[in-house]
């Protein structure tokens, strides 16, 4: 039997997607997109992602605004502009969304980047390695990349939906 590894990477997170993450964004208001559940919350001020590398010790409480644009930026979009020709992103120079409506649009539309990105793999795409613009995953093969992206989407996504459930029980 023959396993097409393309689809399958590809159906782990369009299962979470449709079935999890996207439906719970639905509703989200700008005020819960911008809610800032501890003091010194990281989020989208002006158009600008607070941000340092390093993060502080400990790492500031991220709002839903902050969380979504990573997955926007750092996820999804600085990926797809590596590896499947998409528009470059990065953090400093991101319009970031000040709206909850404008900001499921950006990651709707890096969503399905990345996604399109992925169902153009073949076996060949998915054994080389990723190259330098992936750091620790340069050697590693672009299968490996695929899951770690898959994983951080589910990681993050899980994070908005506790932010939303704190939100509506504050």
């Amino acid at each position: 039997m023959d396993l097409d590894w393309t689809a399958e990477l590809h159906e782990q997170l369009a299962w979470h997607w449709t079935r999890q993450l996207r439906p719970r964004l639905d509703g989200l208001t700008d005020e819960e997109y911008l809610w800032e559940p501890a003091p010194g919350s990281w989020s989208i001020r002006d158009g600008r992602i607070d941000w340092v590398h390093p993060p502080p010790e400990p790492a500031p409480v991220t709002t839903i605004a902050w969380r979504l644009a990573h997955v926007i930026v750092g996820v999804f979009g600085a990926r797809a502009a590596s590896h499947f020709g998409g528009p470059a992103v990065d953090y400093g120079s991101f319009p970031y969304a000040t709206t909850a409506a404008r900001a499921l649009d950006q990651l709707d539309e890096a969503h399905e980047r990345w996604s399109r990105g992925v169902r153009s793999l073949g076996p060949q795409d998915l054994a080389r390695p990723c190259g330098p613009a992936e750091g620790p995953y340069a050697d590693r093969p672009m299968a490996t990349l695929v899951l770690h992206i898959n994983r951080e989407a589910i990681h993050h996504g899980a994070e908005v939906a506790l932010l939303r459930d704190l939100w509506a029980h504050r």
